[in-house]
Formats: C-alpha cells, sequence, structure tokens
C-alpha cells in the first residue's frame, strides 16, 4: 500500500501542519530538521541555494524522517516538476500563478492520465511511495500554487474552482511587492489581500498555507485560519540562534545586527 500523505490526512482533519523550509543544500540538516517534529519539509529550488541533485539527496534524507517531502519548484516548468515527483516529492509548491489556466496547467503536470500528463517514469517514487504508486499517485500527491501576485488575488475564486488544487500557499512578500511597492512594515493592503484569499479559500474548503517570518507570525496567521505554517526557513533560523548566542555571551550589551530585525526576516522568506 503507498505511503500515505499526512500533511493531507492532518488538513482534512482540521490540524495545523507546521512546515519546515529548507534553503540550505545539505541532506545533514534536512534529515536532522526532519526528526524535529514538524510534519513536513519544503526543500527550496526557487530561493535556496541548491540544485537538482542536492534536492534529490535531501528528499532522501527526510525519508528516513516522519516528516512529508514537499519541494517549492522555481517556476511552472511541466519538465522540472515531473523530475522532481520522480524523484520522490510528496507535494509541489508552485510560484506565481496567477491565472485559472496556469493553476490547470500545474494540476496537468503533477497528476497522471486520464487526469493529466504527467509522464510515466516514477523512478525514486516507487521507492519512497511504494509498488503502487502510480496507481494512487493522483490521490497522493499534492499541488499546490503559490498566490504572491495582484492578479492571483484578483482572480482567487477562478484559480480555487480548478479542480485537483489540493491547497494554496501565500507567499507574503512578493504579494507585498505587488499591492504595496515595497516589503516593508506595516502593509494594510497586501493584509487586505491575506484576509480575501483566505475567506474565498475557506468558502471553498481549501486550506491555506503561508510563509512566516517566525514563531509568533506563524501563530498569528494560524489563529487567523491558515492551516499549515511555515515558521521562517532554515537560513534564518541558523543565522537567528547564532547572533543571540553571540549576544547572550558578549562581554557589553550589543545590538543584535541590522540584518536580523524583523523587517529583514522578511528579506530571507517568501
Amino acid at each position: 500500500m503507498m505511503r500515505s500523505n499526512t500533511v493531507k490526512t492532518r488538513l482534512a482533519a482540521g490540524e495545523t501542519v507546521v512546515n519546515a523550509w529548507l534553503s540550505i543544500g545539505s541532506s545533514y540538516s534536512a534529515e536532522g530538521v526532519g526528526h524535529s517534529g514538524v510534519h513536513s519539509v519544503t526543500v527550496d529550488l526557487q530561493h535556496g541555494m541548491l540544485g537538482f541533485q542536492e534536492a534529490l539527496h535531501m528528499l532522501q534524507a527526510i525519508s528516513a524522517t516522519p516528516a512529508i517531502p514537499l519541494v517549492r519548484v522555481p517556476d511552472l516548468d511541466p519538465a522540472k516538476i515531473m523530475h522532481l515527483l520522480d524523484a520522490g516529492a510528496y507535494g509541489i509548491i508552485c510560484p506565481m500563478i496567477s491565472t485559472p489556466e496556469q493553476a490547470k496547467a500545474l494540476v496537468a503536470a503533477c497528476r497522471y492520465p486520464p487526469f493529466g500528463n504527467r509522464s510515466f517514469g516514477p523512478s525514486r517514487g516507487l521507492l519512497y511511495g511504494g509498488k503502487d504508486y502510480v496507481a494512487n499517485a493522483n490521490e497522493t500527491v499534492m499541488v499546490i500554487p503559490m498566490i504572491e501576485t495582484a492578479e492571483a488575488v484578483e482572480r482567487i475564486d477562478e484559480i480555487l474552482a480548478v479542480e485537483g488544487i489540493d491547497m494554496i500557499y501565500v507567499g507574503p512578500n512578493d504579494l507585498a511587492f505587488a499591492v504595496e511597492g515595497h516589503v516593508s512594515f506595516p502593509r494594510p493592503a497586501s493584509e487586505s489581500a491575506i484576509t480575501r484569499i483566505l475567506s474565498s479559500a475557506m468558502k471553498r474548503r481549501i486550506p491555506v498555507g503561508i510563509f512566516c517570518s517566525d514563531t509568533e507570525d506563524a501563530r498569528a496567521r494560524r489563529d487567523q485560519g491558515c492551516a499549515l505554517v511555515t515558521p521562517g526557513n532554515d537560513f534564518g533560523h541558523l543565522t537567528r540562534s547564532i547572533s543571540a548566542a553571540v549576544t547572550a555571551l558578549a562581554d557589553k550589551e550589543v545590538e543584535p545586527p541590522a540584518s536580523f530585525a524583523r523587517s529583514a526576516h522578511a528579506a530571507h522568506g517568501y
């Protein structure tokens, strides 16, 4: 029997999914994060400092943990999407989906016929998912368009109406660029847009995920209605932890570097 996608199970039960985000190409880190208690781990091929070969090793490492492996692809490229699904990704997060036509193309790339045009060649998918991977992949693999443009907000109901979407994922910083013209705080227009996205998704019972600057932000987004929250990425956690240690051990009181201020956290986010 194909390995279940526990992210889908949690979402269906109305439970929060805590998602880790990896931008550093390290299988060692991926394995450690997968054992941290998070429910899913996303390997970032859009803004992360890594390529396919590193992503493959990270997916293999995540396989040894309870976490579900997700991938954020660089763009809406069916060949890349299919390759990463064949490598064992159980969900594809695709950036800059602004129209229902793009959403349909994303679904098609992630689904075997007759529901899509994913090419046969499951490769490592069989090793991770099991011998019946091909028969059950369409119901198990998650299709997750990112909503992060002004057009996507305007056409959110059309996008959500596309059959086969399992969840949407909000990119708050690109959305802020699109509707505010900057990523600084406060962000009244982009916050209004996020509220609109959430309202539309909840009406259709489609869960919403979102990238968050830190744990406090993730808690607020969870309380706002987001079903999956990403409390920062690996680079942000690493640098903030080291900075805090240096500050705690300093011979005299020092201020944390400006690069770790909340407004700059957004620069390492999505």
